[in-house]
Protein backbone atom coordinates (compact mmCIF):
# COMPACT_ATOMS: atom_id res chain seq x y z
CA UNK A 1 0.00 0.00 0.00
CA UNK A 2 1.42 3.11 -1.47
CA UNK A 3 1.44 5.38 2.46
CA UNK A 4 2.86 8.77 0.06
CA UNK A 5 -0.89 9.40 -1.59
CA UNK A 6 -2.99 12.04 -0.68
CA UNK A 7 -6.25 12.19 -2.36
CA UNK A 8 -8.34 15.34 -2.62
CA UNK A 9 -11.55 16.66 -2.63
CA UNK A 10 -13.08 19.46 -4.10
CA UNK A 11 -16.55 20.87 -3.94
CA UNK A 12 -17.80 23.18 -6.20
CA UNK A 13 -17.94 25.68 -4.64
CA UNK A 14 -16.69 26.61 -1.18
CA UNK A 15 -16.90 30.02 1.12
CA UNK A 16 -13.81 31.44 3.43
CA UNK A 17 -13.82 34.67 5.66
CA UNK A 18 -9.75 34.41 6.22
CA UNK A 19 -7.69 36.04 3.09
CA UNK A 20 -5.21 33.32 3.80
CA UNK A 21 -7.07 30.72 2.03
CA UNK A 22 -5.24 26.91 2.82
CA UNK A 23 -6.16 23.69 0.57
CA UNK A 24 -8.00 22.38 3.90
CA UNK A 25 -10.31 25.42 3.77
CA UNK A 26 -11.91 24.80 0.57
CA UNK A 27 -11.19 20.64 0.62
CA UNK A 28 -11.25 17.47 2.14
CA UNK A 29 -7.77 15.94 2.13
CA UNK A 30 -7.03 12.40 2.79
CA UNK A 31 -4.16 10.25 3.20
CA UNK A 32 -3.20 6.98 4.70
CA UNK A 33 -0.41 9.11 6.46
CA UNK A 34 -2.28 11.20 8.53
CA UNK A 35 0.93 13.67 8.78
CA UNK A 36 1.15 13.85 5.25
CA UNK A 37 -2.96 14.92 5.00
CA UNK A 38 -1.86 17.33 7.70
CA UNK A 39 0.60 19.42 5.52
CA UNK A 40 -0.87 19.51 2.48
CA UNK A 41 -4.09 20.58 3.99
CA UNK A 42 -2.02 23.41 5.67
CA UNK A 43 -0.71 24.32 2.17
CA UNK A 44 -1.36 28.31 1.33
CA UNK A 45 -3.23 28.48 -2.08
CA UNK A 46 -4.13 31.69 -2.09
CA UNK A 47 -3.94 34.70 -0.22
CA UNK A 48 -6.69 37.47 -1.09
CA UNK A 49 -5.86 40.75 -1.92
CA UNK A 50 -8.35 43.77 -0.90
CA UNK A 51 -10.96 44.62 1.41
CA UNK A 52 -14.01 43.92 -1.02
CA UNK A 53 -16.08 40.51 -1.50
CA UNK A 54 -14.79 38.62 -4.15
CA UNK A 55 -15.19 34.97 -6.14
CA UNK A 56 -11.85 33.05 -7.30
CA UNK A 57 -11.83 30.51 -9.63
CA UNK A 58 -9.30 27.85 -9.39
CA UNK A 59 -8.42 24.66 -11.38
CA UNK A 60 -7.14 21.62 -9.66
CA UNK A 61 -3.75 22.72 -11.84
CA UNK A 62 -2.95 24.98 -9.32
CA UNK A 63 -3.82 22.47 -6.79
CA UNK A 64 -1.43 20.02 -8.14
CA UNK A 65 1.38 22.51 -8.94
CA UNK A 66 1.33 23.84 -5.08
CA UNK A 67 1.26 20.51 -3.46
CA UNK A 68 4.13 18.84 -6.27
CA UNK A 69 6.39 22.06 -5.52
CA UNK A 70 6.02 21.58 -1.85
CA UNK A 71 6.45 17.80 -1.27
CA UNK A 72 7.97 16.71 -4.92
CA UNK A 73 7.55 12.75 -3.35
CA UNK A 74 3.57 12.80 -2.88
CA UNK A 75 1.02 11.51 -5.17
CA UNK A 76 -1.80 13.39 -5.81
CA UNK A 77 -5.60 11.74 -6.43
CA UNK A 78 -7.91 14.50 -7.44
CA UNK A 79 -11.42 13.85 -6.38
CA UNK A 80 -14.79 16.26 -7.20
CA UNK A 81 -14.54 18.74 -9.39
CA UNK A 82 -11.47 20.01 -11.82
CA UNK A 83 -12.84 23.69 -11.74
CA UNK A 84 -14.16 25.40 -8.09
CA UNK A 85 -15.29 28.72 -7.06
CA UNK A 86 -14.23 30.39 -3.95
CA UNK A 87 -16.41 32.51 -2.64
CA UNK A 88 -14.39 35.16 -0.14
CA UNK A 89 -16.63 37.12 2.13
CA UNK A 90 -15.13 39.84 4.72
CA UNK A 91 -15.71 38.95 8.63
CA UNK A 92 -18.57 41.11 9.49
CA UNK A 93 -17.94 42.11 13.54
CA UNK A 94 -21.23 40.88 15.61
CA UNK A 95 -23.40 43.76 17.23
CA UNK A 96 -24.97 42.36 20.13
CA UNK A 97 -27.58 45.31 20.59
CA UNK A 98 -28.48 44.65 16.49
CA UNK A 99 -29.21 41.06 17.65
CA UNK A 100 -31.47 41.89 20.97
CA UNK A 101 -33.28 44.31 18.35
CA UNK A 102 -33.94 41.74 15.98
CA UNK A 103 -35.23 39.50 18.68
CA UNK A 104 -37.21 41.62 20.09
CA UNK A 105 -39.08 41.89 16.69
CA UNK A 106 -38.71 38.44 16.06
CA UNK A 107 -40.84 37.24 19.57
CA UNK A 108 -43.24 40.29 18.94
CA UNK A 109 -44.30 38.99 15.53
CA UNK A 110 -44.02 35.86 15.89
CA UNK A 111 -46.97 36.73 19.26
CA UNK A 112 -49.20 38.71 17.09
CA UNK A 113 -48.79 35.75 14.85
CA UNK A 114 -50.26 33.47 16.79
CA UNK A 115 -52.77 35.45 18.59
CA UNK A 116 -54.26 36.65 15.30
CA UNK A 117 -54.14 32.44 13.98
CA UNK A 118 -56.10 32.16 17.36
CA UNK A 119 -58.30 34.52 17.01
CA UNK A 120 -59.08 33.60 13.12
CA UNK A 121 -59.48 29.61 14.39
CA UNK A 122 -62.32 30.87 17.55
CA UNK A 123 -64.30 32.58 14.80
CA UNK A 124 -64.33 29.49 12.44
CA UNK A 125 -61.41 31.62 10.15
CA UNK A 126 -63.31 34.83 9.13
CA UNK A 127 -60.33 36.74 9.04
CA UNK A 128 -62.93 39.80 8.01
CA UNK A 129 -64.44 39.56 11.58
CA UNK A 130 -61.01 39.53 13.35
CA UNK A 131 -60.45 42.99 11.63
CA UNK A 132 -63.79 44.04 12.96
CA UNK A 133 -63.65 43.50 16.50
CA UNK A 134 -59.86 44.51 16.41
CA UNK A 135 -60.74 48.00 15.14
CA UNK A 136 -63.87 47.90 17.72
CA UNK A 137 -61.31 47.10 21.00
CA UNK A 138 -58.75 49.65 19.44
CA UNK A 139 -60.52 52.65 18.66
CA UNK A 140 -64.16 51.94 20.33
CA UNK A 141 -66.22 52.22 17.11
CA UNK A 142 -67.35 49.95 14.36
CA UNK A 143 -65.24 49.85 11.49
CA UNK A 144 -67.24 50.41 7.94
CA UNK A 145 -64.57 50.51 5.41
CA UNK A 146 -61.21 49.37 4.96
CA UNK A 147 -58.39 50.37 7.71
CA UNK A 148 -54.80 50.18 8.45
CA UNK A 149 -55.48 46.76 9.87
CA UNK A 150 -55.90 45.23 5.56
CA UNK A 151 -53.17 47.41 5.05
CA UNK A 152 -50.24 45.71 6.81
CA UNK A 153 -52.02 42.32 6.77
CA UNK A 154 -51.79 42.34 2.86
CA UNK A 155 -48.36 43.91 3.67
CA UNK A 156 -47.68 41.22 5.83
CA UNK A 157 -48.36 38.44 3.45
CA UNK A 158 -46.06 39.79 1.05
CA UNK A 159 -43.28 39.94 2.88
CA UNK A 160 -44.10 36.44 4.17
CA UNK A 161 -44.07 34.96 0.60
CA UNK A 162 -40.94 36.86 -0.34
CA UNK A 163 -39.43 35.68 2.74
CA UNK A 164 -40.16 31.59 1.96
CA UNK A 165 -39.54 31.74 -1.86
CA UNK A 166 -36.42 33.54 -1.41
CA UNK A 167 -35.17 31.31 1.25
CA UNK A 168 -34.14 33.88 4.08
CA UNK A 169 -31.46 32.40 6.39
CA UNK A 170 -33.73 30.35 9.16
CA UNK A 171 -33.64 27.22 11.01
CA UNK A 172 -34.40 24.57 9.29
CA UNK A 173 -37.76 22.07 10.66
CA UNK A 174 -36.28 18.99 9.17
CA UNK A 175 -33.71 17.20 7.57
CA UNK A 176 -35.88 16.64 4.40
CA UNK A 177 -35.18 19.28 1.38
CA UNK A 178 -38.17 21.27 0.24
CA UNK A 179 -39.23 22.08 -3.40
CA UNK A 180 -37.41 25.69 -2.74
CA UNK A 181 -34.61 24.27 -1.49
CA UNK A 182 -34.31 22.14 -4.69
CA UNK A 183 -34.63 24.22 -6.75
CA UNK A 184 -32.13 27.29 -5.13
CA UNK A 185 -29.39 24.06 -5.15
CA UNK A 186 -29.96 23.49 -8.87
CA UNK A 187 -29.67 27.38 -9.36
CA UNK A 188 -26.44 27.95 -7.49
CA UNK A 189 -24.86 24.51 -9.58
CA UNK A 190 -26.32 26.68 -12.56
CA UNK A 191 -24.37 29.91 -11.26
CA UNK A 192 -21.49 28.25 -10.33
CA UNK A 193 -20.83 26.45 -13.79
CA UNK A 194 -21.03 29.35 -15.60
CA UNK A 195 -18.79 31.45 -13.70
CA UNK A 196 -16.38 28.85 -13.80
CA UNK A 197 -17.00 28.41 -17.87
CA UNK A 198 -16.49 32.64 -18.04
CA UNK A 199 -13.64 32.52 -16.14
CA UNK A 200 -12.14 29.71 -18.29
CA UNK A 201 -12.82 31.45 -21.43
CA UNK A 202 -11.00 34.92 -20.13
CA UNK A 203 -8.59 33.20 -18.59
CA UNK A 204 -9.38 34.10 -15.00
CA UNK A 205 -8.97 30.84 -13.86
CA UNK A 206 -6.39 30.33 -11.12
CA UNK A 207 -4.13 27.80 -13.08
CA UNK A 208 -0.49 28.52 -12.30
Amino acid sequence: MKTNVVYVKFPQSAQVVNKNIYIQDVAEVFSFDSMIAKVVGEILLYKVKGDKNEKIIFSVMKVINLIQKEYPGIWVEVIGETDFVVEYKMPLKPKKMTEYVKLFFMALIVFIGAAFTIMTFNTDVSVGEVFHNLYFLITGSKKTDGSVLEVFYSIGLLVGILGFYNHFKGSKLHDDPTPIHIEMSNYEEEMNKAIIKDADREGKTIKQ
